[in-house]
């Protein structure tokens, strides 16, 4: 059985693969800054014989597999490449060889598990039909994300998948265990920036100021009312300000001006632009109330990632088929944010994740911090499944 195939052969891999990745994990590169990445990742398609398109938005790579009849069908699976600024702490070999920059996110995992289901795939292409893009992107983790600008360079064009498929690492979950939800799976995620102007003075004269401390406090009181009150409560959605700072200022200074930074997130797009004008509406006239000023500016980060129920279904399906279904669950909503959801929004998408978790050997951590690791065996289910869902049910 062509399951089994896959399986005996992601197992010959595996060593490979790790070989990979603790590569990737030693010499890590920021958003938008993955050359050297970029050109090991073309290096290793050369060595197996795959054509591919460089320099796609920036530093990506676009690679196509043919099988029989290539343009029967077009499926389309994605890696992402870039590491965070974060100082790693583990103590491991392969521990990152550039200071401040650690792969604390899992990239180097799907990196190395595309070039290892690429492997499977170019091997045999001729025992499936169709073709697989493969898009090894960069700029994740960084707005307006390494995926919005890929697919303006045209990676879902010639040809264009009807669907593409992204795995990600979960440290929640044990090694040798994947995850799937259908319709909405993660929120969308703004930035939120306000700047309070007053008039600062001495402290023990606030009646001839405008207290921007005051205001600024009641502007964030104010806004919880977008979720609290504003939002339907069935409709997942979040408001958090993270940050508030006054420019100079001491004990008995009150300051001309104060910013505050938080994120919004929710879980529909319509909903979205409505919490934005009642952000603006709420954060400007609660400030001028109080006779100052809130200036409001909202970047807009990733939309809303919402799982084809068809793709993830059949996705779902063909992971139980290759793995049994004790090592297949069902996810939770998450209010995190994937530069992955912008291609939700042009083709039908499954994002799902890769368990990592070995709790026998501590490795544990979760992502974004200094001691995310992983146990490497979710390397060999990571390439297999991404191999078996783009050709499992395209068999020749």
């Amino acid at each position: 059985m062509m399951e089994s195939l896959i399986l005996k052969m992601a197992r010959i891999h595996l060593p490979d693969v790790i070989a990979i990745r603790r590569h990737l994990h030693q010499y890590p590169e920021l958003s938008f800054e993955e050359k050297e990445t970029a050109a090991f990742v073309a290096a290793q398609l050369d060595d197996i014989g795959v054509k591919y398109q460089k320099d796609v938005a920036g530093t990506g790579i676009v690679a196509l597999i043919e099988g029989l009849d290539p343009a029967s069908s077009v499926i389309a699976l994605r890696a992402d490449m870039d590491a965070l600024p974060i100082e790693e702490t583990n103590d491991v070999p392969y521990k990152s060889q550039k200071p401040g920059i650690m792969h604390a996110c899992g990239h180097d995992v799907h990196t190395a598990a595309l070039l290892g289901a690429v492997r499977i795939l170019h091997a045999t292409r001729e025992r499936w039909t169709g073709t697989v893009k493969c898009l090894f992107q960069p700029g994740e983790e960084k707005v307006p994300g390494g995926a919005s600008l890929m697919i303006k360079a045209g990676a879902l064009e010639s040809p264009r998948p009807e669907g593409i498929i992204g795995q990600h690492v979960y440290p929640t979950l044990e090694a040798g265990k994947v995850g799937f939800r259908a319709g909405m799976y993660m929120a969308s995620s703004d930035e939120i920036y306000l700047t309070v102007t007053g008039k600062g003075g001495h402290g023990a004269m606030p009646h001839t100021c405008i207290d921007t401390i005051l205001v600024a406090a009641h502007v964030i009181t104010a806004l919880q009312q977008v979720v609290s009150r504003n939002a339907n409560p069935f409709l997942p959605s979040v408001l958090t300000l993270g940050k508030i700072n006054s420019t100079g200022g001491a004990t008995n200074i009150i300051p001309n001006e104060v910013k505050i930074e938080g994120t919004f997130r929710t879980m529909d797009e319509t909903w979205r632009q409505e919490a934005h004008q009642k952000i603006r509406q709420i954060a400007s006239q609660t400030a001028a109330a109080m006779g100052a000023t809130c200036d409001v500016h909202i970047a807009h980060g990733y939309p809303v990632l919402v799982n084809d129920d068809e793709l993830t279904a059949r996705a779902k399906d063909l992971a139980i088929q290759l793995l049994g279904p004790d090592r297949v669950v069902e996810l939770p909503m998450r209010m995190t944010s994937e530069d992955f959801a912008f291609y939700t929004h042009e083709i039908p998408g499954c994002f799902y994740r890769l368990g990592t978790r070995n709790e026998d050997r501590g490795i544990t951590s979760a992502v974004h911090t200094p001691t995310f690791d992983i146990d490497e065996t979710a390397l060999e289910t990571g390439m297999a499944l991404l191999a078996w869902l783009a050709i499992g049910d395209r068999l020749a």
